[in-house]
């Protein structure tokens, strides 16, 4: 899905685009940034770990920084990923960003602890949405509309 969103974003040739995983980002990367889409898989009814360590060591370093800059949320679950969408709306809400698109969840009705630990197959709808929304974040952010 990730992959999906730089796919669409790099159509635009005025925007730099930069694919970073969880853990590999930092606070500065956050304020540096003029835009974000934060993708992450549902676990437990919660964003998965990863997603919500960032958040912890780079939510202060950005905030009051970033207020007013576009964000979108994608999220992988495997029953719902509404509670994960609520996760990050809040923490955006905490700074300031403006959500420039519904969120996207790709269900992959994932029930068994089988196929909870198997690799996932995102379908390629879900995936021409994400690129969808890659493509509409940087073209919004070429034209100045966010």
């Amino acid at each position: 899905m990730a992959h999906a969103i730089e796919r669409g974003a790099s159509s635009e040739p005025n925007v730099k685009v930069r694919l970073l995983r969880a853990a590999e980002a930092h606070g500065s990367d956050v304020v540096q940034a003029d835009g974000y889409v934060f993708v992450t898989p549902e676990n437990l009814a919660s964003m998965a770990g990863m997603m919500k360590d960032f958040f912890d060591r780079t939510y202060y370093a950005a905030l009051d920084r970033i207020a007013g800059r576009p964000y979108a949320t994608l999220i992988c679950a495997g029953s719902d990923g509404t509670n994960a969408v609520r996760q990050i709306e809040r923490i955006c809400n905490g700074w300031r960003l403006k959500c420039v698109c519904e969120p996207i969840i790709v269900c992959t009705h994932a029930q068994t602890p089988e196929a909870i630990l198997a690799p996932k197959t995102i379908g390629e709808n879900e995936l021409r949405r994400c690129e969808e929304t890659g493509a509409a974040m940087a073209a919004g952010l070429a034209l100045g509309i966010f």
